[in-house]
């Protein structure tokens, strides 16, 4: 269907590869629940282009982390700002959505909000407001109409600020293992079908897994004289697999490497239990019902700024989603592989701890809402619901 001016127009604003991700399945779903009806415009990256947004520049101008990447490049940033901001204004879409990357999006909507006060701005993603202080929260009423939260604990916290949030769910819940993919990992790789079968995910940057896999390696040979026929997955992303390869060379245990998402997945689903960095993979073993200790190292400033500075009682997700130490964490000084084995290992048999471990993780799937309606529609409708526009 070609663009007419009865259109809704809806301008998407993404920096980086996993807003590009959101992004592309929020426009797919907005799309569908307008029958057609809608045109976009903005910066994206290769999937929202695909969506149908002709990006107004190479979403990689933007797509930078650290002080290294982004000091030289702050003069083609700035401008990318203004040449955002610009086509707002001078467009003046139905509706602005920034997703994630607060960095460069909320530069965007503080400018755009200022010179097209009439442009409703939704930002898909809260920034980690709630882990500093909420004056940055605050700040955000006179700029955001609306936010779309990944997280479930998001809504209320932005209410006590005076902040319009909407719980959509997080996208870990449309990466779930398909029924069965589990056995089917198992019998492929050869993995006896009742052996403990332990997850090791020692994070997915390469300065993670310096501070990491040393120490998971040594637990792992703690766990190989107390677990017997104990099996070991470590899933990697590729451009760490060559440093854990000759990492694990000398482990007691065989260890099955596994890079495809899908088998990656699979993998989860097969797992007795899971020894992971802190991160996101957290919520994602959670999703999938795999019980866990999560641990983390790293430079000293860098570990005393996360255990003092940010206003969280945990750094594990699902003790936050939850609202109680649920899944055991060893962080800085307490990231010690006697005291990681002694947590794992109640975990990979069958003992009341790994029950209660397995019924909070039912508890925080319901809480997320697995099995009800896909995030990208929950989201479009929220959009919808900011211009008084019911769903097709």
């Amino acid at each position: 269907m070609n663009a007419t001016d009865n259109d809704l127009h809806i301008m998407l604003v993404a920096g980086e590869p996993s807003g590009d991700a959101l992004g592309a399945e929020l426009m797919a779903s907005l799309r569908d629940m307008t029958c057609g009806r809608v045109r976009f415009s903005g910066v994206g990256g290769p999937r929202m282009s695909a969506e149908g947004i002709t990006s107004i520049f190479p979403m990689t101008d933007i797509s930078v982390m650290g002080p290294r990447e982004i000091i030289p490049r702050l003069p083609l940033i700035f401008n990318r700002i203004r040449q955002t901001v610009r086509h707002a204004v001078i467009e003046r879409p139905d509706v602005l959505i920034v997703i994630d990357s607060p960095e460069f999006t909320h530069m965007v909507a503080r400018r755009v909000a200022r010179r097209a006060p009439s442009v409703p701005i939704i930002d898909y993603v809260l920034p980690s407001v709630w882990a500093w202080r909420r004056g940055r929260a605050r700040a955000m009423r006179k700029y955001i109409r609306r936010v779309l939260a990944l997280l479930p604990f998001e809504p209320a916290f932005l209410r006590t600020v005076g902040v319009d949030c909407v719980y959509v769910g997080h996208p870990a819940i449309d990466r779930l293992p398909v029924q069965g993919a589990g056995r089917r990992f198992r019998a492929e790789h050869g993995l006896p079908e009742e052996a403990p079968l332990l997850l090791v995910l020692p994070g997915s940057r390469l300065n993670e897994v310096k501070h990491l896999i040393g120490i998971f390696g040594e637990t792992v040979t703690r766990l190989a004289k107390d677990v017997p026929g104990l099996q070991v997955i470590l899933p990697v992303v590729s451009h760490v697999r060559e440093r854990v390869e000759a990492e694990v060379a000398d482990w007691p245990v065989a260890v099955t490497i596994v890079e495809d998402e899908m088998e990656k997945r699979a993998a989860f689903d097969a797992a007795t239990a899971a020894l992971a960095a802190s991160g996101t993979v957290s919520l994602e073993l959670g999703l999938a019902r795999v019980p866990m200790v999560i641990a983390y190292r790293a430079e000293a400033v860098v570990g005393w700024f996360a255990l003092n500075i940010l206003k969280i009682p945990s750094v594990v997700l699902v003790n936050l989603i939850l609202d109680r130490p649920s899944v055991q964490e060893y962080l800085q000084f307490r990231c010690r592989p006697d005291a990681l084995a002694e947590g794992l290992i109640p975990l990979l048999h069958d003992t009341p701890a790994r029950a209660r471990a397995l019924a909070d993780l039912d508890e925080l799937r319901g809480r997320m809402g697995v099995g009800g309606e896909a995030p990208s529609r929950r989201a479009a409708r929220a959009v919808l619901e900011v211009l008084d526009l019911p769903p097709s």
